[in-house]
């Protein structure tokens, strides 16, 4: 009997033993092709030699220090770091354990930011629907995973929700991209206004939708509009670059592809590759100039803010992606496993759309293509994939809800930056069969029914 209680209570895991590269091996001496990254977390897998020296170096000289009473020289190199290749404008690095961390503290970021400007009317957030932001209140609040928020609703600060930025299923068949992008910009702007400009606080959106909605890429303009929305009522930006950022879909940050700035950049998962828990917020310098002639401090904290072990891991994993050309790694490899998807799966009659950027990319399955109708979702078949996929030594990250928080499923690839070409074939035909399989098993009939 274990005494930890696990996401779901009562299912008996595998227990991890080791790991190294792409390949994490349990107990029994199965071996797990990672071609998720866990959570798209392990951009250099598992046991990096580098990473792990520059941790025991840290550790040998000091582990942990709370911040209200030191800083450290590796935070301190990691904040330099991250801050000369951040976007422009950008002066400062804020550190917390992970990615819900970093959501809580960009909200409160923007709203002591409207405080400090003698703004405090802006009380307001506007994100979009089926998006992922954390698990934490406030990032449930802002998130659009109906799942998860439901049962815990009466707790969250209200929130305006509009449209993801979906082609797939939402853009008109005679409506161009860069006219679907912008009627969503003016979805956002309608919204604006009927709450009031000048109370907004800020647009939050992930720049690639992970989780929920699996790989979703704006399409042309859409978000160089809502930049351009949230500058005409003096609102701010927040990108959530948790999952699709730090290299994942190819630039170290996502929304360089987008040819935006956002106000706050929100980054974790691979900023330290899961060798530590460390999230980041980078916030442009007129914000922080506005806490210095204001208040003097911003009010918030964390025990483990700054811990020295997860920002000398952090220091190291992006050391390592500039000195071995690992984005443009990411940039060839997401080509080769996007056209091995293509190939192996791009006619499958229950696929019906492939996409994503870099080593980020999903597919969508459906019972019927012409229709794109999804399968019923009471039979959970991203959890059938799931378990057919770990069956065959793959981990994958497949999903329901992404239509709506409860019909369409998706399963979503985050392999690591490293995964060479023999893994790429391993990753897609693994895949293929667990859908196969997966897809087998709803066919079978129903077990009966239940008095």
């Amino acid at each position: 009997m274990t005494h930890i209680l696990h996401r779901q209570i009562g299912r008996a895991l595998p227990v991890a033993a080791a790991g190294a590269g792409c390949t994490i091996v349990d107990t029994d001496g199965r071996r797990y092709l990672d071609a998720s990254g866990g959570a798209a977390v392990s951009c250099l897998g598992h046991g990096h030699p580098d990473v792990v020296a520059a941790m025991h170096a840290q550790i040998d000289r000091i582990a942990y220090a709370h911040t209200s009473f030191f800083t450290t020289e590796v935070a301190e190199a990691l904040a330099d770091d991250l801050v000369g290749h951040a976007p422009a404008g950008t002066s400062h690095a804020y550190f917390v354990s992970g990615g819900s961390e970093a959501i809580e503290a960009a909200l409160k970021m923007a709203r002591q930011y409207f405080v400090e400007a003698g703004q405090p009317q802006r009380q307001h957030f506007i994100a979009r629907r089926q998006s992922y932001h954390g698990n934490t209140l406030g990032a449930l609040a802002v998130g659009g995973n109906e799942w998860r928020r439901r049962q815990f609703a009466p707790l969250l600060i209200p929130v305006t929700h509009v449209a993801p930025c979906y082609e797939y299923r939402d853009r008109g068949d005679d409506e161009s991209p860069e006219a679907y992008g912008q009627r969503l910009v003016a979805e956002l702007a309608a919204a604006i206004e009927r709450l009031g400009g000048e109370r907004v606080i800020a647009f939050v959106a992930e720049t690639v939708v992970g989780a929920t909605a699996g790989a979703l890429t704006p399409v042309p303009g859409y978000l160089r509009g809502v930049r351009e929305l949230c500058n005409r009522h003096g609102m701010l930006l927040i990108l959530d670059e948790v999952m699709c950022g730090m290299g994942r879909t190819g630039t170290l940050h996502a929304c360089e592809q987008e040819a935006v700035v956002p106000d706050l950049l929100v980054i974790a998962k691979g900023l330290g590759g899961g060798y530590q828990p460390i999230g980041a917020v980078l916030a442009q310098a007129r914000l922080v100039d506005a806490f210095a002639r204001g208040s003097g401090l911003f009010q918030h904290g964390h025990t483990y803010i700054g811990h020295a072990v997860g920002c000398a891991a952090a220091l190291a994993v992006q050391q390592v992606i500039r000195r071995d050309g690992l984005l443009e790694r990411v940039q060839r490899q997401g080509r080769g496993l996007r056209e091995r998807l293509h190939a192996a799966l791009g006619a499958h009659p229950h696929v019906g759309d492939i996409r994503g950027r870099g080593l980020f990319q999903a597919i969508e399955l459906v019972r019927d293509r012409a229709t794109k109708s999804t399968f019923d979702p009471d039979r959970k078949l991203h959890a059938r994939i799931k378990a057919q996929a770990m069956a065959r030594g793959l981990m994958v990250y497949p999903m329901g809800g992404t239509i709506d928080g409860r019909h369409g499923d998706h399963v979503l690839l985050a392999p690591p930056f490293i995964v060479s070409d023999s893994e790429l074939d391993a990753v897609v035909e693994r895949l293929a069969g667990a859908i196969d399989g997966a897809l087998a098993e709803l066919r079978e009939p129903a077990g009966p029914a239940r008095a």
